[in-house]
């Protein structure tokens, strides 16, 4: 394991930089025939599954101290080091674990977190497979959850029991964009002794550093904004030194879910990008909620940066950027929903986000149609609900493209 150690100010600077003054180490040093000595300027990819020693020595000095060398690649790899130093510099972490997947991620910190007996407090609306995993699997394992609607402390408070170890929290929320008051949680989780845990995905560590405001464990799924080509799966936790090292050694390499060396790689050459996508994700869509808002088609728009947001003020407190994400209800539902993505040219239909290209989502009739209508539209998600992920296209062509795909509906 990796522990950060912050030299830079500008965040792009961080996002090209960090980490990778581990290349100057031995371990990176290579060697050709000649014997001639350099330091690859790129990180390597060590694309491998086991570690050889010169001697039974040195094996068992790895087994016993892993910062003397490394053994598995699922128990450690340096391109993954790499990556890693990298994530707990951007989010201003001691620590970083990477893992295979979001939901790896996500899993990974819960069940360092929590034990048989175990109660959670969370956010009403989450990730799909956040939901699933607190509702249907942690129960198995003697471990329940009580939803609420977070954007309340209050309700955040009032649902802590005695045996409570975990807020978990997401902000903006999938796919609502609804926001938590992260100050407000932060004093409610010191106060009861209780571990407090965000999936920062949607915000990224460019718009907010929930580990600056007193949260404890920060999520991200790397899918999305952090490799930000539609090329990896990947997650990521970021925390303090001992609970990153509790979660590597136990759930993540007991459960399995290691990051491959190839997709840590790719994540590296996504990263230092990010600050520069992420500032243009943001001018987009501020100008694409714009248009959304006034066009008559468009029952209402959630975007934080419009004033028209429930909490633009909590946005703009706690925010660095809106986000990319732009969610709207059209106002002759789910034949309206349906009609406007199956006419759109250049934005895809697809369901995941943070990608250059402009993503869109329908959920009544993909991603939640499985759930009962009156169960949907009781947390919100409606059947005229449309999620934008806008993308890195030259905004006038996204707009347009919205637009024509808009003007064929039913007026």
């Amino acid at each position: 394991m990796i522990v950060a150690n912050k030299m830079y100010q500008g965040k792009s600077t961080e996002a090209i930089h960090a980490g990778e003054t581990l290349q100057t180490s031995p371990t990176y040093r290579q060697k050709d025939q000649a014997g001639k000595t350099g330091t690859p300027l790129l990180p390597p990819i060590y694309q491998n599954s086991t570690f050889q020693f010169h001697n039974t020595e040195e094996c068992a000095s790895a087994f016993i101290d892993e910062a003397s060398g490394y053994v598995y690649t699922r128990w450690g790899n340096p391109t993954q080091a790499i990556l890693e130093q990298k994530l707990a510099v951007l989010e201003g972490g001691e620590a970083a674990l990477a893992a295979a997947s979001g939901m790896g991620a996500i899993s990974t910190a819960l069940l360092t977190a929590l034990a048989e007996g175990g109660h959670v407090v969370a956010m009403e609306t989450l990730y799909s497979a956040t939901y699933n995993l607190l509702n249907d699997d942690l129960p198995r394992f003697g471990i329940e959850t009580t939803f609420v609607d977070a954007t309340d402390p209050n309700k955040v408070e009032s649902a802590i029991r005695p045996d409570t170890k975990v807020i978990y929290l997401e902000s903006p929320t999938n796919p609502l964009l609804k926001l938590v008051d992260l100050d407000a949680c932060v004093e409610i989780a010191k106060t009861h002794n209780i571990t407090s845990i965000i999936d920062n995905t949607f915000a990224t560590p460019c718009s907010q550093q929930p580990v600056t405001l007193g949260i404890d464990v920060v999520l991200h799924s790397m899918t999305k904004y952090l490799s930000g080509n539609g090329a990896v799966i990947a997650g990521a936790i970021i925390g303090k030194k001992a609970f990153i090292e509790h979660a590597k050694k136990g759930a993540l390499r007991n459960f399995g879910a290691a990051i491959s060396p190839f997709n840590a790689w790719l994540t590296l050459l996504g990263i230092p990008t990010l600050p520069l996508r992420f500032a243009r994700h943001c001018e987009n869509a501020m100008r694409i909620a714009t248009f959304l808002e006034a066009h008559p088609a468009v029952a209402w728009v959630r975007y934080p940066g419009l004033p028209s947001h429930p909490q633009h003020e909590l946005a703009k407190r706690q925010m660095n950027g809106f986000g990319g994400m732009i969610t709207i209800e059209l106002k002759d539902g789910r034949v309206a929903g349906e009609k406007f993505v199956n006419q759109l040219e250049i934005c895809s239909l697809a369901v995941s986000l943070g990608d250059v290209r402009t993503l869109v989502c329908h959920p009544a009739s993909t991603t939640h149609s499985h759930v009962p209508t009156e169960v949907r539209q009781k947390t919100g998600i409606t059947d005229g609900l449309v999620r934008f992920s806008i993308g890195l296209e030259d905004v006038e062509d996204i707009i347009a493209d919205i637009e024509q795909a808009l003007n064929k509906l039913p007026k």
